[in-house]
């Protein structure tokens, strides 16, 4: 080896080690570089990002971080009844729930875990409705995992959530409603929010997860009963946890509602329709003051418990109520129209004395039928029968007796007699004017308005012509009318007190907390009937004699006079021995020199004289004589 090339023993290791080959050390510095600027430039890309595209968002989502608007809920208002006993009364729930804008950014899966443990919802699942919550309502709306949670997880909960980011227990107010099935159909109930309902609604102050009214008083006075909620401004910090209070308007509770309704008539009423009544058939009847229109006792059967809403139900337990016999959500004193049967004898009746038609003195031989010829072919004969030969009967016999061939005369006429009827047209004018065919404009939501035919409605809507033998149906109640037994008993009060037809309502005053009335029902009258005051005391003389010595002496009860009317009508289809199943009515008012009080008894299966009237006896002489001295209907009758 050339001498000149080794390596001087007298030079410093450390400078020896610095001469390393130019081309490698220009390589790593070079890469130093690139990394450096590749560092920076993502740096003030991620700036531009911050400050420049999207500086507006993320301001706002720290303005939000920082500020919440909370609302307080208001104290729902009671209901009471007429004497001032509660029928409801207000209490708490307690849900777990998560805010996901609250959750820390990468330990949310921690949180869910902590409230697997408590509630036993899973992990998986609460990260699936946050998800889907968070595209549909935002990041901080809270999301309910678990209603009506038990009290013991609820503190466990309030203990955990200072110290879980995003954890929230929610308290909501519940209601309980005291007398359950009793009153269901009546008061109705409260339930969440549907995304319908709050997109209708939360112009007016609700939030997703408010409650309000759904079905009875609850919803017709759900302005009433709710009041006003209150809202504070807070300072949160980034966990979501309250800081401070920046300003705070107070809530203002809601008022109390005092109704017509009478609790200890309405349970007597009802223990009376379940005494003729089989399971799942329907069954009402209304108890009403008959010259205020307050409604004293409401029932229909069947029906359900309302504190079944109160808090989570089961998709598949309301499909059981929604399908169950008897439609028992329905309230069928208002709801559904039947055909009233010989009832509607008492407007035919009015309407034939007002138009000339018949006389207290008019006679009507019933043989158990008449024969009319077919208005095209005489060779074809038609025989509408009575329910027994009654003979000569004069007016107040047709009605006492509920005579069909009596009011096939006063309805339709007997040309070959000579003896001119009402006609359809005029039947069906005064069925409007005592207020069939329209709601009764009560106090409760889903009234059905019942069915008043004429030749037009029928040629419209069957397509076929009117025929006498329509007429003769109408003027017994039968054939295309149909009413409810709230419109058949404000009918029938208009002839017991004078002709007014009234509006009947279930509120009788708006009191605040302390018992101060702010609002006090006055009484509404919708019409009076276009029939002279004489001719409706006949017609109420007649009421009374079908009571004294008619078909609805099961109806009398000692020491009252009633005046009242039974009606059997016939539905469905014909049996092979040419028979149906047949409607059971009775509507009468009492005492009959001074009426106060008018009643409608309703049952599906079964009829007027045998299962109505007495039912109706019995009602009103619990009313007239008290509990203690009400006698119990007989068995069988």
């Amino acid at each position: 080896m050339d001498p000149y090339l080794k390596p001087d023993p007298r030079e410093p290791r450390r400078a020896r080690d610095k001469k390393e080959p130019p081309g490698r050390s220009r390589a790593v510095f070079a890469g130093l570089r690139a990394l450096v600027i590749l560092l920076f430039g993502i740096l003030i890309i991620q700036l531009v990002r911050l400050q420049v595209i999207q500086g507006d968002e993320f301001a706002q989502r720290a303005e939000i971080n920082a500020l919440r608007e909370v609302q307080i809920p208001s104290t729902r208002g009671l209901i009471l009844d007429r004497q001032g006993r509660p029928l409801v009364q207000n209490g708490v729930r307690y849900s777990a729930a998560v805010v996901p804008g609250d959750l820390p950014e990468r330990g949310e899966v921690g949180v869910y875990q902590q409230i697997e443990r408590v509630t036993g919802v899973a992990a998986e699942e609460i990260s699936r409705k946050v998800a889907v919550s968070v595209v549909e309502r935002g990041e901080f709306e809270p999301v309910v995992l678990k209603e009506d949670i038990e009290e013991d997880t609820a503190l466990t909960l309030r203990e955990l959530e200072p110290v879980t980011p995003g954890l929230r227990l929610l308290t909501e107010p519940t209601r309980e409603y005291l007398s359950g099935p009793l009153l269901s159909h009546i008061l109705g109930y409260v339930g969440s929010l549907s995304a319908e309902d709050y997109a209708l609604l939360k112009d007016q102050g609700y939030l997703l997860n408010d409650y309000s009214g759904k079905t009875g008083v609850e919803l017709t006075y759900e302005s009433v009963l709710r009041g006003r909620p209150g809202k504070k401004l807070i300072e949160v910090d980034a966990t979501g946890r309250e800081l401070k209070v920046i300003s705070e308007r107070r809530p203002l509770d809601g008022s109390n509602l005092l109704l017509t309704v009478d609790l200890d008539l309405q349970k007597m009423v009802k223990e009376t329709l379940e005494q003729y009544t089989s399971a799942g058939d329907n069954a009402a009847a209304v108890v009403m003051d008959i010259k205020s229109g307050d409604v004293l006792a409401m029932v229909s059967q069947p029906d359900f418990d309302n504190n079944v809403f109160s808090g989570p139900l089961e998709e598949k337990d309301l499909a059981d109520l929604v399908n169950a016999s008897g439609k028992p959500l329905v309230n069928h004193a208002l709801a559904e129209r039947y055909p009233p049967g010989s009832t509607f004898k008492t407007v035919v009746g009015s309407a034939a004395l007002q138009e000339g038609i018949a006389a207290t003195s008019t006679t009507i031989t019933s043989r158990g039928y008449i024969l009319v010829e077919n208005e095209f072919n005489p060779n074809i004969v038609y025989r509408f029968k009575d329910w027994a030969a009654l003979g000569p009967l004069d007016f107040y016999g047709g009605i006492a007796m509920s005579s069909d061939v009596y009011f096939y005369y006063l309805a339709g006429g007997k040309l070959d007699e000579g003896f001119r009827g009402l006609g359809e047209a005029r039947v069906a004018s005064y069925a409007r004017a005592f207020g069939f065919g329209e709601p009764t404009g009560i106090d409760l939501p889903g009234e059905s308005a019942g069915l008043v035919p004429d030749a037009q409605w029928k040629e419209e809507t069957v397509g076929d012509p009117w025929v006498i033998g329509d007429t003769y149906n109408f003027g017994i109640g039968q054939g295309y009318l149909s009413v409810t037994p709230l419109q058949l008993i404000t009918a029938v009060s208009a002839i017991g007190n004078g002709g007014k037809v009234l509006t009947p309502h279930l509120l009788r005053e708006v009191q605040d907390n302390h018992g101060n009335v702010l609002e006090r029902f006055e009484r509404a009258v919708r019409r009076s009937v276009p029939v002279k005051s004489e001719y409706l005391a006949i017609v109420k003389e007649a009421m009374r004699q079908s009571v004294t010595k008619g078909v609805a002496k099961k109806a009398a009860v000692p020491g009252v006079e009633i005046a009242g009317k039974t009606g059997t009508a016939e539905f469905g289809p014909t049996r092979p021995d040419g028979s149906h199943e047949t409607h059971g009515w009775f509507v009468g008012f009492a005492p009959y020199d001074d009426p106060q009080v008018a009643i409608v008894v309703f049952f599906q299966h079964g009829g007027g004289g045998s299962d109505a009237a007495p039912a109706a006896g019995h009602i009103l002489d619990y009313y007239f004589h008290g509990p203690q001295l009400a006698a119990k209907p007989e068995d069988g009758e």
